[in-house]
């Protein structure tokens, strides 16, 4: 492995991009074999990619000028510790593939990021998959979105050390504009479809989805997310089931064990949610009537499964008091981001007052922005 200076040339290059996510409702149901509604956001992460047929991988990124990392083929297993973390996620990516035994016979990778990193916004899946489609179409044309998103997770869990589930990366191939992702996890790790693209047009009502970024970035690879997978299983294993999907809230309250029971009771709330706003908008309605279950949504990862944090809780709360319809935490927790579901006349004034409350309390400037559901994995024109 060497790393040099410089900026590999981009001639001939192509590109190939791939969102972060947020989700509407449903967190920390894709490791229990539940339902989860995110949508792609229009902050992408490009790769440009060109095969070289030199048998390395070299990779560099825009934001880490002169960090660039080259490796052979044959050394992605030797060589994984020694990577810069951010590294791990496009060569774990090449490494998936040819663990496979589809044939990778060199590749210059030229990254460039705008999902903020640590907002809970899935940064490291864009990453991921961008690499993936691009790879995939270089050297595998025949690989499914399925086995895609199998791909970029593995690289994910095996590599880079996340322990995601695979929420992120199905909403960074199969999102689609104008439209929220239903999944379902366990029927689409069977392979018996698993999804289904829900309308959710927030311009058509007269809505914008506000992000609430409070600056406090989370990481995936810290302790929180692991305990918390590790209570579910228990949980899980206490109730005799494969997975808390398959439990009720009457089921839940005969865990004996008071913190599992209320892990427990998020994930079976949560499912409920989802189900609930996936049929409210698939029926057509307003989109504001989804409001007080997003914040039914944001006081069960506060309480119940508490992966909230002071920053996220006064968010929340501030874009409520501003007038938003509804708004709760989103992605891992422990910091990263809120959402807000707001009237677009009324969007300026909510961020406002979001920023002046966490003027108020000391708290850092939180970036505030506007996204509509947007596309899915593809290559550029």
């Amino acid at each position: 492995m060497s790393e040099q200076g410089g900026v590999t040339s981009e001639v001939a290059m192509r590109t190939w991009v791939a969102p972060g996510r947020v989700n509407i409702i449903g967190e920390h149901t894709d490791y229990n074999d539940g339902f989860a509604l995110p949508i792609a956001l229009p902050l992408v992460t490009r790769c440009a990619a060109e095969p070289d047929g030199t048998g390395r991988v070299r990779v560099e990124s825009r934001q880490r000028p002169g960090e660039s990392v080259d490796v052979a083929l044959g050394d992605l297993a030797r060589v994984r510790a020694e990577l810069p973390s951010w590294a791990r996620y496009p060569l774990g990516v090449v490494a998936a593939f040819a663990g496979r035994g589809h044939r990778i016979t060199g590749v210059s990778l030229v990254l460039d990021g705008a999902v903020p990193i640590g907002a809970g916004l899935s940064s490291s899946a864009a990453l991921s998959c961008s690499v993936a489609i691009a790879v995939r179409d270089l050297f595998a044309p025949e690989v499914s979105d399925r086995a895609l998103i199998d791909l970029a997770r593995a690289a994910e869990n095996d590599y880079a050390g996340a322990p995601t589930g695979v929420l992120d990366q199905s909403a960074a191939v199969l999102c689609t504009p104008g439209h929220a992702l239903l999944l379902d996890v366990r029927e689409f790790h069977a392979g018996t479809g698993g999804y289904e693209q829900i309308p959710f047009d927030l311009a058509a009502a007269g809505l914008d989805l506000l992000v609430l970024d409070t600056g406090r970035p989370h990481a995936l690879v810290d302790g929180g997310y692991v305990r918390r997978r590790a209570e579910c299983e228990a949980a899980a294993t206490a109730l005799a089931v494969p997975a808390l999907r398959d439990v009720d809230a009457d089921a839940v309250v005969r865990l004996e064990d008071l913190l599992l029971r209320r892990r427990a009771r998020h994930v079976v709330t949560e499912n409920a949610r989802v189900q609930e706003v996936a049929a409210l908008l698939r029926a057509g309605a307003d989109p504001r009537g989804i409001g007080p279950i997003l914040l039914d949504g944001h006081a069960s990862l506060r309480d119940d499964f508490e992966v909230s944090t002071t920053a996220l809780d006064v968010a929340v709360a501030a874009a409520a008091e501003a007038g938003a319809h509804g708004a709760r935490m989103v992605g891992g927790g422990f910091g990263g981001s809120a959402i807000a579901l707001v009237d677009s006349e009324d969007a300026d004034a909510v961020a406002g007052a979001v920023r002046e409350e966490f003027a108020r309390r000391g708290f850092l400037r939180p970036r505030v922005f506007a996204v509509t559901p947007a596309a899915g994995a593809h290559r550029e024109p």
